[in-house]
């Protein structure tokens, strides 16, 4: 019995060694397929990071073209917008500059002919004054001399002795 003793635990073992041999290189084929897939999986997900990333640049680039173009296409019509702006004032600017001009030659002329006509008033203002005052005068000087030939006949007529009954009127 003693031999049994070890005989048993000996065959045991030995069996319990290839049951754990042939369970251990199962295993480490399982192993090695799991380390295989999930090697091809992360070279499958690096290659799709990868290509994510590389379209991902490729947009980036494409965007920032995009961009760059739109500012360019921007600044290019502000520009085209100041620049017309800048010839449409240049452009009012001689034109009310020569109309101002012409204007100002209009003014000149225009005092010009006021002033001639404001002395041509003055003038005739000054001769209808003074034909008014020779008017005034010559009345004046008419009716002193019927006055003074009113006067004249009553003197004669007193001298004469008789009264003028008939008053010159002239």
């Amino acid at each position: 019995m003693n031999k049994l003793y070890l005989i048993i635990p000996l065959l045991l073992t030995i069996a319990f060694g290839g049951i754990y041999m042939q369970h251990t290189k199962t295993a480490a084929a399982k192993q090695q397929q799991i380390l295989d897939a999930k090697a091809k999986a992360d070279a499958e997900a690096a290659a799709q990071k990868a290509e994510a990333e590389r379209q991902a640049k490729a947009d980036a680039d494409k965007r920032e073209t995009d961009r760059i173009a739109e500012e360019k296409k921007r600044e290019d019509d502000k520009r085209a917008k100041w620049d017309a702006d800048s010839k449409r004032i240049a452009d009012d600017t001689t034109t009310f500059t020569a109309t101002a001009a012409e204007h100002t030659a209009s003014i000149k002329r225009l005092d010009a002919e006021l002033a001639t006509l404001r002395a041509e008033k003055e003038a005739a203002t000054k001769a209808n004054f003074d034909a008014a005052r020779d008017v005034e005068l010559a009345r004046i000087q008419k009716r002193t001399a019927e006055l003074e030939i009113q006067r004249l006949v009553e003197m004669v007529a007193r001298k004469s002795g008789t009264s003028a009954g008939v008053v010159f009127t002239p």
